[in-house]
Formats: structure tokens, sequence, C-alpha cells
């Protein structure tokens, strides 16, 4: 099927008007993205919905990394399972309103072809009841394919979160989740994880592409440590990405 065809079909999916409906209740959508794996998205998403949630907001967080969703791990998540009643209703971890293809896949890996993976997001995004949020964040898998550009379709309202290591080889695809982003949707800025030394090249990237830099966060070696014991908040990555929430407001 050729994108024209393609684009007619989803202009005509019912589940267009179910997705928009489902999140009409929820303030703001922030979007945690970048091409390349391993660059902190995950960790950056679930701090950023813990440090919302601690100052008083309503908070989903929806982890869309069907190849290796962690965000479940970070949040230290035991047996809570989704409520199924006319739709999903996400259980509250750490008080913030929880999705993860893990309830269902058991944390067994997941074998899906691309259309498999547009399928199941456009699926999630049908049967998931959010109900009333100031802010839904989104971990998205990384990669630059079919995942983010159908989120970009039914998902008008998301705000882009770019995240990135200050490694050369990480820029590499970063500059090109930029170009394919920039002019799509609205960008937030970039936020550059795992800094350790005081070179400005993420900071430069944004310069280039006229984005916001949003700041760093250095290398914390105790964040790890932190799981599941309940200190994430305390950690210096915690700290760190709480002075760059304050600029997304």
């Amino acid at each position: 099927m050729d994108r024209k065809h393609k684009n007619l079909k989803i202009k005509k999916d019912p589940r267009v008007f179910i997705i928009k409906d489902n999140l009409k209740k929820v303030k703001r959508i922030f979007a945690v993205v970048s091409g390349k794996g391993g660059v902190g998205k995950s960790s950056v998403s679930s701090l950023l919905s813990l440090i919302l949630k601690k100052q008083g907001y309503k908070v989903g967080l929806l982890d869309l990394d069907f190849q290796g969703p962690t965000c479940h791990i970070i949040l230290n998540r035991k047996n809570e399972m989704p409520n199924e009643k006319y739709g999903i209703v996400p259980p509250r971890i750490n008080g913030i309103r929880f999705f993860s293809i893990v309830y269902f896949s058991k944390n067994e890996p997941l074998a899906l072809r691309g259309v498999e993976i547009s399928d199941m997001i456009i699926e999630a995004l049908t049967i998931i009841k959010w109900g009333d949020l100031d802010y839904l964040v989104i971990d998205f898998p990384p990669g630059l394919s079919d995942e983010i550009l159908d989120l970009i379709r039914f998902v008008k309202r998301m705000e882009v979160l770019i995240v990135t290591t200050p490694s050369i080889l990480a820029l590499e695809t970063i500059e090109k989740t930029i170009r394919l982003l920039k002019n799509k949707i609205k960008i937030l800025g970039l936020i550059e994880n795992m800094k350790i030394s005081n070179k400005d090249n993420v900071k430069n990237l944004a310069k280039k592409f006229s984005i916001k830099y949003l700041g760093f966060i250095p290398f914390d070696f105790n964040f790890e440590n932190s799981i599941n014991n309940h200190k994430l908040l305390k950690t210096d990555f915690a700290k760190k990405l709480e002075g760059i929430v304050k600029s997304l407001k």
C-alpha cells in the first residue's frame, strides 16, 4: 500500500476519533524521544512523571517501547494490573497512572513486524482510558520508523522532548531525529543526559536547528542503586531534571 492510500485509510479509521476522545481531558502530552537507544529516555520519562506528580499534578505515563520496556522497573511496579471495563484504566504506580506492554507480555520478548507495532500502538491509544490528567508522558521506542510517524498522525497535541548523550555516535542519529520532527510537531527542546565533560556538542546542535537547549544531566553513578528503594527523587539525576522541568511550564 503506498503512502497516499495508507494516509487515506488512517483518515477513515474510526479509532482516530476514539483516540481524540480518550485524550480530551489530558491538558498536555509530553513525548520523550530519541532516535538512538541507550541514552536514558526511559529514565527521563519516569523521573519526569515522578517530579510532576511530586509537584501536585495529575500524571500519566505510557511506555511505548515494546521491544525493551523498562519504565515499570524504574517505578518499582509490583503486581498492579489495569482494570478492564469499557476499555483499560491504567493502575496507579507511585500515584501515577501507568501503562506498559509488560502488563500483557509478562515481560516476554515480542517478535513484531513494523505494521504490527503500528497497529498495537494505535490499539493502545484506542482502548486506554486516561481520564482527567494534567500531563501524559509518553516514552517512545528508539528509532525513526512507523512508531513515531503514527504518533505524530494520531496525537496532534504532542510536545516533544529529545534526549541524547554527548556521544558523537548518538548525535549523528539525534540530528536525523530533529530533521524528521522539525516543522511536523512542536519540539520543546533538547536534554543532554550523562554529561561527563565541558564540551558543548549538544548545545551547538540545538543552536544549529534553532531549538531550545533545555539543560544537561550529569552522569549519576548512584542512579541505578536508587531504583526500587524509593530514593530516585533524591538522586542528582532527579534534582537536575527538576530544574529542567521548570522551563517546560
